[in-house]
């Protein structure tokens, strides 16, 4: 059996939850039960219309806010209290690719400066000069070249950001990467070009991933299971092929009606998008 690398069991998030002894409230629940398990080297879906609770699910596994009820295990340990001083160094295991790269990259600083703080913050790199040659090799690896360090993120595009996203999470060679609705707002061959590289990386670097997503067309192209979320609860889950080609859940085939489904081109991922490397060009 695939060892197990994350495990949520009966999930709970509650947001404006006050449990003093004035103004107390029982708070918003938005999470209510929630099982999740994650084996090493596998990509999973977790997809659902807005306000289904996909994000503050992808949120809660990487204790980014907090949980009110339930346990997550990572890597055989329990980390649902860990201390703040203990999840430091849980985190260079686990990263996050934001939606918004431009709300996640630091405007005032440059590539390098962003490529380079988190190797020497968590030890990976123990001076500049290695961190510098390292953020130059990732950089390499997503297909952007060296000049990249010394731009700000706005003098770059949209899949270029994403790249350096990418890029970001990968220096630290994580055993886990939750992407959060990372291709909304790219054209179709950025998206391409951008879903290769992750499932390129995943391979390579034995990966685990977790892939949210309003699209189900991506989900079907990208991920190995899927967990189908309605109001901050899973209503299906299992492999991808399975839940698209015979869907359980009413919920479930109400989304795949909702959103025209095309046949995936099996080359879509692998053929280079001209357009993608013009855009390159273009903007370096």
């Amino acid at each position: 059996m695939t060892e197990i690398l994350l495990e949520a069991r009966g999930l709970e998030v509650t947001y404006g939850r006050r449990t003093g002894l004035v103004n107390r409230s029982p708070g918003t629940r938005v999470l209510h039960g929630v099982d999740v398990t994650i084996k090493k080297g596998e990509t999973v879906g977790i997809v659902g219309e807005s306000g289904s609770g996909k994000t503050t699910l992808g949120r809660a596994l990487l204790r980014l806010v907090p949980v009110s009820g339930g346990s997550i295990r990572f890597a055989g340990e329990d980390i649902t209290l860990a201390s703040p001083e203990r999840m430091r160094a849980v985190r260079r295991r686990m990263q996050m690719i934001f939606q918004d790269p431009m709300a996640s990259l630091n405007p005032r600083h440059t590539i390098r400066t962003i490529l380079t703080a988190p190797l020497l913050l968590h030890g990976v790199a123990h001076d500049r000069r290695t961190a510098e040659e390292r953020a130059v090799a990732t950089l390499a690896r997503v297909s952007l070249p060296e000049i990249v360090l010394d731009r700000y993120p706005h003098e770059l595009s949209g899949g270029q950001r994403q790249r350096i996203g990418i890029a970001r999470a990968a220096l630290l060679k994580p055993d886990f990467v939750l992407a959060d609705e990372i291709v909304s707002g790219l054209d179709v061959s950025t998206q391409a070009q951008v879903l290769r590289l992750l499932k390129e990386l995943s391979r390579e670097m034995g990966l685990s991933m977790a892939f949210i997503s309003h699209d189900l067309s991506v989900i079907r192209a990208v991920c190995d299971r899927v967990y189908v979320m309605r109001l901050g609860e899973v209503v299906e889950e299992g492999p991808c092929d399975a839940i698209f080609a015979n869907p359980r859940s009413d919920y479930t085939r109400l989304l795949i009606n909702a959103i025209p489904l095309p046949d995936i081109d099996p080359d879509w991922l692998t053929a280079a998008p001209v357009a993608a490397r013009n855009e390159d060009h273009a903007h370096v």
